[in-house]
């Protein structure tokens, strides 16, 4: 394989790992036809046609696994590398991306982003609001915010504190029968938070009659009186339109962590934040897990 032809294997991989070539122009950042264009490119190159075209999208065949494998581990070296050359040259000050859930984001974290532009001038947050889990290792963010049992191995981080849920309904619905009051679910990658574990383990589907991939969407589907929902009680703990829907549900609790990849972790500017961040969520601890 010619070293030239590193380039091309990413788009393979990423074609391998989102199963189709839309998946893999939305994950590079390119349009169809590139990705068209350098798959053909690869196969070209190599005398090999690594993909099975199916109408379903684009299957790895077990013959050519482990070139996929061994792709995969060339481009976590690549990403290491660099990282670490990013770390070695990183000031103190500089621009810090932190991704973490859109609740937190609107929420909780403009006050102590604002207050950490105060302390420490230098250092320049750009928040990114997702629910889904952006990638640390291919440097789309250098800090993550994140409600979880335990963080993967490949990052690094503190503890936080601890984010609460509980059930809430609208304050105009009288809350009828219990039994057949309908239900909003966590949807998306909300679905494996332990709130959507819990909604899936124990409420009958019949009763599920909507749901988001977002607390903040679900909050305005539940204050509109479409259903029970759990959500996170700092959201929901001070709305209005919202009351608690007692003795139906457990109150459900997560840990909140502040983390980094393994290889970013010890960088000064990200360190600095890591850690202002920390103790700004610790400091509204009673907040986010909500009162007892």
């Amino acid at each position: 394989m010619q070293r030239d032809n590193w380039d091309d294997l990413r788009f393979v991989l990423a074609v391998a790992e989102e199963g189709s070539v839309s998946g893999a122009a939305r994950r590079l950042g390119v349009n169809h036809a590139t990705v068209l264009r350098r798959i053909a490119a690869f196969e070209e190159a190599t005398g090999v046609e690594i993909f099975d075209k199916t109408a379903r999208g684009y299957a790895v065949p077990d013959a050519h696994r482990r070139v996929i494998e061994a792709t995969r581990e060339v481009d976590r070296a690549v990403q290491a590398v660099g990282r670490m050359i990013h770390g070695a040259r990183a000031p103190v000050t500089g621009d810090i991306r932190v991704t973490a859930t859109d609740s937190l984001c609107q929420i909780v974290l403009p006050a102590i982003v604002a207050r950490l532009g105060r302390t420490v001038p230098g250092l320049r947050i750009e928040l990114i609001s997702s629910n889904l889990h952006i990638d640390l290792a291919r440097s789309q963010a250098d800090v993550s915010i994140r409600p979880a049992l335990s963080l993967p191995d490949d990052l690094r981080g503190e503890r936080a504190g601890v984010l609460g849920f509980g059930l809430y309904r609208a304050r105009t619905g009288d809350g009828g029968d219990e039994g057949a009051e309908p239900w909003l679910e966590p949807s998306g990658a909300l679905a494996r938070s332990v709130v959507g574990r819990w909604v899936a383990g124990h409420v009958d589907p019949v009763r599920i009659t909507g749901g988001a991939d977002s607390f903040m969407v679900l909050r305005e589907l539940c204050a509109a009186g479409r259903g029970l929902s759990f959500l996170p009680c700092v959201i929901a703990a001070g709305d209005p339109r919202l009351v608690p829907a007692p003795g139906i549900a457990p109150r459900l609790q997560t840990d909140l962590w502040v983390a980094s990849h393994v290889d970013l972790y010890d960088i000064p500017r990200i360190r600095a934040a890591r850690i202002a961040l920390a103790e700004g969520l610790s400091e509204q601890g009673a907040a986010l897990q909500g009162a007892a």
